[in-house]
């Protein structure tokens, strides 16, 4: 049988030279994750990147500029996901700020118009009097829709961080800092940070040229985007390079000082966070979601709307629809993974050897298209292989989403594919960890095989096999709300700078179930015999029995403050249990 148990591996620490006032259980964790010294540390404003190294850059400021002294109308066209909500509002605010008159948004209907820059958005914009469209987090595929936009006589910049094919779309500019050539250090920055340069390098270029002065404008603080490029970048899940941890961080202060726009305070309140004590995963697992659920079940326009609100009043109401509409998406993905999972285990007993195919393709008619790649997720989370989901589009494709795990970069399986079976996907794109795909439904049953018989093809066995990295034990007296508070501060953390998880041996005191599926365990250390509060969500997804287990067991977990009526104590997560531990 397919052993889904993962295996305990513990990070390698490089040796280091850190502050003094670092302490040393912070240190051993930056050292786990590449960091060596102070100068990686760094989360200051002025430690950002110069936005001159971005390909295209100059050409983006010249278009821009000559739109606002010629006062074209402006659409910006955005995506349906968080990143995509997020670019849009932050366009718009900067543009304005600059003294765009006529500046609107538009982003397509997941279902009726799929993704991205279209011919037929491109109509819809004409049609709204644009002489610009500026893409955000997309573009850098839509050959056909910026071509239907020069038809229109509309010039196009495009703004984009997925990685290009073989060809570029013929807009006026481009930028995105995945082009080849691109001498952009941080390849990994979200739409979100990718507009976010871009409204830094026109700042400059009008500086230089005194438009603030002749316009009677204030300079604008685009410091203050800063709350929208951390919700953006942090919910797009990219890599938090260096750069990226110091635009996530900077925005998390300004939240957390109360500066953040009315939407996100809003939609920080209906999920029910503090905004002075949020972290990165906040951002990620609460304000992300819900601008989310917008772009998969109703209109993106709700939750752009609700980042650019003013009034407290229409930000709060426009935040309650979004939890709403949250609520609702986490009803119908319940179902559909549910009945993927089902699907999946049912599949597993009837093969004889128990194997699990390396990628797994599973549809549903009555999945809703927008919850694909929520299902794709967990099934990955959950069997560890490349998972590819399908629902049925409104035009009558299938559409899919597909998510991957470390070592499988799913947008080279989806070329390959196509390269070898002309004519197989209508279309296809996205980046090493995420794509989508639309096909024929008559196809469905070719392209499984293909994608299973890919993934073998470039993976190698260690790929396929769960691992669950730790730094390490615990000493006993690490286990205070000094270090909770300290692992904490030391984020943000993230894809690829991941939140500290440790292991260690204890032995289940009490165990009682609470909520939907959870358990509040205490936790006796064998080596001083002290006890620690610990919890751990949907306990059986991780192997556990109802009561905990009987005797000494290795768990993996993540410490944690507990914050609960006034009082704030060290909490243990429990993120793996019953675990062997394996060599690094």
């Amino acid at each position: 049988m397919t052993d889904l148990r993962p295996r305990l591996r513990r990070r390698p620490v490089a040796p280091g030279a850190f502050p003094a006032d670092i302490p040393p259980l912070l240190q051993r964790v930056y050292a786990a994750r590449g960091v060596t010294g102070e100068e990686g540390l760094v989360r200051e404003l002025g430690a950002l990147s110069n936005f001159r190294p971005l390909s295209g850059i100059d050409k983006a400021a010249d278009l821009l500029e000559r739109a606002l002294h010629e006062a074209w109308p402006i659409v910006v066209v955005g995506d349906y996901d968080a990143d995509g909500a997020t670019s849009s509002a932050l366009a718009v605010t900067a543009l304005q700020a600059c003294g765009a008159r006529q500046v609107s948004y538009l982003v397509p209907n997941r279902v009726t118009q799929g993704y991205g820059l279209s011919a037929a958005l491109a109509a819809e914009a004409s049609g709204l009097g644009a002489r610009l469209l500026i893409t955000v987090d997309n573009g850098i595929a839509a050959d056909s829709g910026v071509r239907a936009a020069h038809e229109a006589g509309m010039s196009v910049l495009v703004t984009d961080h997925h990685l290009p094919g073989d060809t570029l779309p013929p807009a006026e500019a481009i930028v995105n800092p995945n082009l080849p050539g691109d001498a952009f250090p941080s390849k990994a920055l979200a739409g979100v940070g990718v507009i976010f340069y871009v409204m830094l390098a026109l700042r400059a270029r009008l500086r230089e040229n005194h438009w603030f002065e002749q316009q009677g404008l204030p300079e604008p603080r685009f410091a203050d985007l800063l709350d929208l490029v951390a919700v953006g970048t942090v919910a797009d899940v990219v890599s938090l390079d260096r750069n990226n941890r110091i635009l996530v961080e900077q925005g998390l202060r300004r939240i957390r000082a109360g500066h953040a726009r009315p939407g996100i305070r809003a939609l920080l309140r209906v999920a029910g966070r503090d905004h002075a004590r949020i972290g990165a995963s906040d951002l990620g697992f609460a304000v992300g979601p819900r601008l989310n659920a917008a772009g998969r079940l109703d209109d993106m326009a709700l939750g752009i709307e609700c980042l650019l609100a003013t009034d407290e009043t229409r930000a709060m109401a426009l935040a309650q629809r979004l939890d709403a509409l949250n609520r609702e998406r986490r009803e119908l993905e319940q179902d559909a993974r549910t009945q993927a999972m089902a699907a999946v285990e049912s599949a597993l007993n009837r093969v004889d050897s128990g194997a699990l195919p390396d990628g797994l393709c599973l549809f549903d008619p009555d999945w809703h298209e927008g919850i694909v790649g929520l299902v794709a997720g967990r099934l990955k989370e959950r069997f560890h292989r490349p998972a590819a989901v399908f629902a049925r589009g409104a035009d009558g494709l299938l559409k899919g989403s597909v998510r991957s795990v470390p070592g499988i970069h799913v947008r080279d399986v989806l070329t390959d594919i196509a390269t070898r079976n002309p004519g197989l996907l209508v279309r296809f794109g996205g980046h090493a960890m995420a794509a989508g795909l639309s096909l024929d439904a008559v196809k469905l049953d070719a392209f499984a095989d293909l994608f299973a018989a890919e993934i073998a093809r470039q993976a190698d066995h260690e790929a396929l096999q769960p691992v669950l990295w730790s730094d390490g034990e615990l000493a006993p007296g690490e286990f205070t709300l000094a270090s909770a508070e300290a692992l904490r501060a030391g984020g943000p953390w993230g894809q690829g700078f991941p939140e500290p998880v440790f292991d260690g041996i204890f032995a289940v005191e009490r165990a009682r179930e609470v909520g939907q599926g959870h358990l509040k365990l205490s936790l006796r250390d064998p080596r001083d015999g002290n006890q620690h509060d610990a919890i751990a969500f949907q306990y059986a997804e991780l192997g556990m029995p109802a009561d905990g287990g009987r005797g000494e067991t290795r768990f993996a977990f993540r410490l944690e403050v507990n914050e609960f009526r006034g009082e704030r104590k060290p909490q243990l997560l429990i993120t793996g249990y019953a675990l062997e531990l394996t060599q690094t």
